[in-house]
């Protein structure tokens, strides 16, 4: 998908460059701040990035093989940050004193975390002296307010599966289990993506990385209370779901129970007719009833006697 280039000059100034060759003769000069932005790159890319900023071969070697946790790891000349924009879909960050690499990857359904709300934000909020630790806070905090759309959204999910368990008209059962157990297991993924974002954060905030500004820290605070925030509201969106499907198996478990209910009171009814059939089926030769002239009619009006009153 290519490399973009972005330099900030102090005074506010953007200047991008398509040239990825120009990396090394941007950086550090005049005090700009560099972001270089790589979708889906190609390892000739990642190299090339690689040895423009010197980035370690180990951040660069999970940032090839993707599905890596949330984590941050620090480096002698960086800082390398893991983090998703959804449950699948991965973003690698290399944050260096003066500049910032973003490699975004396609998730499941083949879409890219955009980054224009982050770009445009950036450069409407920042100062004129633009700082990398400014930059990665928007990107950061970019990332976490999209977490509540997801959560809203399996709130939604759950609502509708609500109204179907508790309406009168009939549900497929194994539809409607199967859809209960998809909501559960992204969940629970998702969950895994949001939860180690906090320690992530939480680095941040203690100063491990050397060249954030220490008025940058206030924004990381901020940062790190919607990740709480979020992991609250997953745990409620669990909670509920589990209410959901204890619900479901308990009215499952009701209907189950009318029908045998109805079975048993059709046996009891049927009982004595049955009893009466059964006797007289015997043919013993020995039975008065059975030479009777009006045997058969009086067996049939014991039968319907002992079930209506039954």
């Amino acid at each position: 998908m290519g490399i973009s280039v972005c330099a900030y000059r102090p005074g506010g100034t953007a200047e991008y460059v398509d040239d990825p060759d120009q990396i090394s003769e941007l950086r550090g000069q005049d005090g700009r701040l560099l972001w270089v932005d790589m979708v889906d790159p190609t390892d000739a890319e990642l190299d090339h990035v690689a040895d423009e900023f010197e980035l370690h071969h180990l951040a660069m070697e999970d940032a090839k093989k993707h599905g890596q946790r949330p984590k941050f790891e620090k480096y002698p000349t960086h800082a390398f940050v893991v983090a998703y924009s959804n449950p699948s879909g991965e973003i690698d960050l290399f944050v260096g004193p003066d500049w910032l690499v973003t490699v975004r990857e396609r998730d499941d359904a083949g879409e890219v975390w955009s980054l224009d709300g982050a770009r445009s934000r950036f450069e409407r909020t920042r100062a004129e002296d633009a700082t990398v630790g400014f930059l990665l806070y928007v990107i950061l905090d970019e990332i976490v307010d999209g977490y509540f759309d997801v959560v809203d959204q399996a709130e939604e999910r759950l609502e509708v599966l609500e109204e179907q368990i508790f309406a009168e008209e009939a549900y497929e059962e194994r539809s409607l289990q199967r859809e209960l157990l998809t909501v559960r297991r992204q969940l629970l993924q998702f969950r895994r993506r949001v939860v180690p974002l906090r320690e992530v954060v939480s680095a941040l905030l203690r100063k491990e990385v050397p060249w954030l500004e220490d008025a940058t820290l206030l924004h990381f605070q901020d940062v790190y209370d919607h990740v709480l925030r979020a992991t609250d509201l997953l745990d409620e969106q669990r909670e509920l779901l589990g209410n959901v499907v204890e619900a479901q198996l308990a009215i499952v478990s009701n209907r189950m129970n009318q029908v045998m209910k109805t079975m048993t009171s059709w046996g009891a009814i049927i009982l004595g007719s049955t009893l009466v059939a059964g006797i007289y089926g015997m043919n013993f030769e020995h039975m008065p009833e059975l030479g009777w002239k009006l045997g058969y009619p009086f067996a049939l009006a014991i039968m319907a006697t002992i079930t209506v009153v039954g």
